[in-house]
Parts: structure tokens; sequence; C-alpha cells
């Protein structure tokens, strides 16, 4: 569940060269717009695509942001300062799109609640208990071009409006979460020219920081580098790839982190050659020794493995089921045909 402490959004207009900074925060108390906010930093918080990075010892942004956490920065004026380099750097770049810019101050409590459903009462309530994460986030909402009604009188006409923000629903392009405790850096962005050159404004010239693969990009590696060597060995790649899958969610249930490396040892556990095999693989591919991977994300990309049958059939599993004999098995004939065996069940029903 996310508690917002404190948020506010600035308008940029290109078109017109005009900025709207806002003079004080969101009111949170109104419901419509404590849920969209959350929702969007609910979406970005778990975001499988997010990328991750250190500061730079010279990074200005980090001094400043400390000096925020640390309570000598007051919440506006840090976020108009922010606004004022997003649009002095953003107005320079050849393909410009109109957008504004929501900042704020939140804690993840990680309870798994909705927070869009819940009430005042019962954020609080969360918040007489354990204490969450505190993050900083800045996100760019591309606004839409949009077309609506006019009534006017006796003749009724069609209007353009170009100040909608982007649905909670809708992905945002262009973010950044800070760690407030370990300042660890989420961060997703598309390049832009500038000068006649491509650059991503906000790791490279806003937060001045390192830029490590995603944990989509590393897990989705993993199960390319499992499926290659256990085909090259002989052995069954959907078998595993889910049992690589089932290593990777358990690690993140404990430690929000998994070794690439640790993977080839626990799926391969019983054929060094494999594992090394594996290893010279991880290498090559130059994949960090651990990847950051939250919970939910885990869930989504590791919980469960599909598989698909050259005779057309779809199989649906928890990943888990591959390390557990008599659930899901796997047999294959002399002739190189695969029987798939599935026990220990009670019931079938069917899923439309």
């Amino acid at each position: 569940m996310l508690r917002v402490s404190q948020a506010i959004l600035h308008v940029f207009d290109f078109e017109a060269g005009s900025t709207f900074f806002s003079e004080r925060p969101l009111d949170l108390s109104e419901r419509p717009t404590r849920s969209y906010v959350q929702r969007h930093l609910r979406k970005i918080s778990s975001n499988a695509e997010s990328r991750h990075g250190s500061f730079a010892p010279g990074s200005n942004f980090a001094t400043e942001l400390a000096s925020y956490f640390a309570g000598v920065r007051e919440f506006v004026e840090f976020s108009v300062e922010i606004a004022q380099w997003f649009w002095e750097e953003l107005r320079r770049t050849e393909d410009l799109e109109q957008c504004d810019l929501l900042i704020a101050d939140f804690t993840d409590t990680d309870e798994g609640a909705s927070d869009a459903s819940s009430t005042k009462d019962e954020l609080d309530a969360v918040f007489d208990g354990p204490v969450g994460r505190r993050f900083f986030a800045i996100l760019l909402l591309p606004r839409k071009q949009t077309f609506a009604h006019e009534v006017d009188g006796e003749a009724n006409d069609i209007c353009r409006q170009d100040s909608t923000l982007p649905n909670p629903s809708q992905k945002v392009d262009s973010y950044v979460l800070v760690d407030a405790e370990t300042r660890a850096i989420d961060f997703h962005d598309k390049e832009r020219s500038l000068g006649g050159t491509k650059t991503m404004v906000i790791p490279e010239k806003f937060l001045q920081c390192s830029s490590e693969a995603s944990s989509h990009e590393v897990i989705d590696e993993v199960n390319v580098i499992v499926r290659d060597v256990a085909e090259e060995y002989g052995l069954t790649p959907a078998v595993e790839v889910s049992r690589a899958k089932a290593v990777v969610a358990r690690h993140a249930d404990v430690d929000e982190a998994f070794a690439p490396v640790e993977v080839g040892h626990e799926v391969f556990r019983d054929r060094p050659d494999v594992q090394r095999r594996y290893e010279e693989r991880v290498h090559a591919a130059a994949l960090p020794e651990e990847a950051p991977v939250r919970r939910g994300v885990a869930n989504r990309l590791a919980r469960s493995h599909r598989i698909r049958t050259d005779t057309g059939i779809e199989i649906t599993f928890p990943s888990e089921l591959a390390e557990k004999p008599g659930y899901l098995d796997f047999e294959t004939g002399a002739d190189g045909r695969i029987s798939i065996t599935i026990g220990n069940v009670a019931k079938i029903e069917n899923r439309s």
C-alpha cells in the first residue's frame, strides 16, 4: 500500500513557450486526486522494465535530494527547481511533446492492499504499524489531444483540448524513482534528439547515474541461457526454464534480488559440466552479479511457465511444480518424443 505524503503537478506548454509552476501541493484529501497519483506511482514502482542505477559522485541532483531528505529543502521549492530544469532541457529537444511534471514523496508499506479502494482511515491505520520504504518520484506525464463537444446556446460545436493527462492504467515512458534510504535508482526514459545527437535526458543529464539492465531484461536473458544450455546437453528446456523461474521467484521473495550465476547452480545442481557451461554464457552476456527484482515483478515474470507442444496443446503451470516430482513429469522416449504426465490432481475445471 502507498501513502503519498506530498505530490505536486507542474505544467509545461511548449507551443506557447509558457510554464505554470504550482505554488502548492496537490490536495490529496480529494479521493480522485489521491487515487490518480497512487495508481501512477504503483505502476512505475512495479514496472519490470525499469532500469537500475547509482548516482555518480558528482551528481548535482543527488546532493540536492540528500538535502531534501534531511529536511533542509522544502518540497514545493525543490519541486519548482526540478521543473525549471526539465523545462529548460526539454524545450531544447527537437522532438517536443506536450507534457506535465508530477513529483511525489511517498512511502510503500508493500502490504499488497489496493490503494484506490482504501479509505483515508485505512491508509492512516497502515502507518500506525511498521514504517515502509520511502521514495521520491518524478514522472513526465505526456498530454494527449482530445476533442469534446461545446454547447453554445443555439448551436453546438466541437473543440480541441490539449490538457488531457494519461489514464492511470497507461504506461509512462519517462520517470525516476529513488529509494530514500539506499539511494538506489529505478528509471525509465526514451531517446530524445538534442542538437542533432540522441540522448537520454534523465540518466545522462538529470540524474548523472549509471544504467544497468532492467529486471525484465536480466530474467529474460537468464531464461534464454538456461534454454540454450539445456538443449545443448540434451535436457528438457521446458523443465529447466520453469525451474529457473522458480529459483528467481524464491530469491525475490526473500531478498528482492537474485544472482544470475546462482540460478544455474540450483537448476543444474546435479550436472557440474552444465553449470560450467551456463556460467560461461552468463559471463559472456555481461549480466550483473546481482539483479534487483521486486516481489511483484517476480510474481508476474517468474511464478508461472507456459509451454506449447507441436500438437497444439498449451499448458500453463506454476514454475515451482517443475521441482516437485509427481506433479508435472516430462519423459523423453527412445524416438525423441516427449510424454507429459500431470499427477496429484484432485479436480479439473473447464476454463474458457
